[in-house]
């Protein structure tokens, strides 16, 4: 009964949330509904920027304007951030002048064993401010190379689990295996949809990387076997709650980035969804969600 309960106000809250998202001045909206209290929350929810890979930079701002979130975990898709210097100077221009943040940047791939190739990729984030280069599946053999300037830089390696296609790293336990004995900013992003999928346990896997976890992905299936099950945050069997509850009692300080990879040409429904569910889940904890 006091599930039920506390799922009915979960629903409830991220009802009025999506209507305050999806109205016009959802600003001010979603500031008057979350006035009434509670303590600011702990958990930061931005958006990966992968979940707008059909849509131009321009496009992706006015969307997260309407979604009120300011935390970008952006990557090198359509005119997002590019690698060019120029082009990526003004991206962040753009970027800065809708007061949105870049915390993050990602999937990016090292697929050479080379200090060119890797300092390109460190300096692309250096000129943006960026502090965490999400990783995709980067061989073992050239992580030693990889925290060489991992350290050099000051930037954080949150390497990227793939679920049971991903022969490297299918779950977030493989990351940690592969940099427990490294520097602490060798670490890892988990995916929570792909994470299930390889059959880890998201709550326990967050608790076991601790201070070696610097990103999140957010993510709900239906299946946890199927990839393509993935739906709007709420509408499958992800616990978020209990990812929430964990992440704050390791005292997580990053971003929880929604990565909604479905429905690519339409995906806003299902954004507004999914924020409005977490900002929801939030309230229902006693936070005053916050994007």
């Amino acid at each position: 009964m006091n599930h039920q309960l506390s799922r009915r106000g979960f629903v409830r809250n991220s009802a009025l949330l999506a209507a305050a998202c999806a109205a016009p001045g959802s600003r001010s909206a979603f500031a008057q509904l979350t006035q009434a209290g509670g303590a600011p929350s702990p958990i930061r929810l931005g958006l990966a920027s992968y979940t707008f890979r059909n849509f131009t930079r321009t496009q992706l701002i006015a969307f997260m304007r309407q979604l009120n979130v300011t935390g970008l975990n952006a990557k090198d898709v359509k005119d997002h951030l590019p690698m060019d210097p120029a082009a990526e100077t003004q991206a962040m221009a753009d970027y800065a002048a809708a007061n949105i943040g870049l915390h993050a940047a990602g999937a990016i791939y090292f697929p050479k064993d080379n200090d060119d190739d890797i300092r390109a990729k460190f300096d692309y984030c250096k000129r943006a401010g960026i502090r965490v280069i999400v990783a995709g599946d980067p061989a073992p053999a050239t992580l030693p190379r990889i925290e060489k300037f991992a350290k050099e830089y000051d930037i954080c390696i949150a390497i990227h689990n793939h679920g049971p296609e991903d022969k490297i790293f299918p779950s977030p336990l493989d990351v940690l295996k592969a940099v427990k004995d490294m520097d602490p900013r060798m670490g890892c992003c988990i995916d929570v949809g792909h994470c299930v999928r390889a059959g880890t346990d998201v709550v326990q896997a967050i608790h076991a990387a601790g201070p070696r976890l610097f990103n999140v992905h957010m993510k709900d299936l239906t299946s946890f076997t199927s990839k393509e099950s993935q739906v709007a945050v709420g509408e499958g069997k992800m616990p978020i709650r209990e990812i929430f509850h964990a992440l704050i009692a390791i005292k997580y300080p990053g971003w929880v980035d929604l990565e909604y990879e479905v429905h690519a040409d339409d995906p806003m429904p299902g954004v507004i969804s999914s924020f409005a569910y977490m900002r929801g889940v939030l309230a229902g904890m006693g936070y005053n969600p916050r994007a």
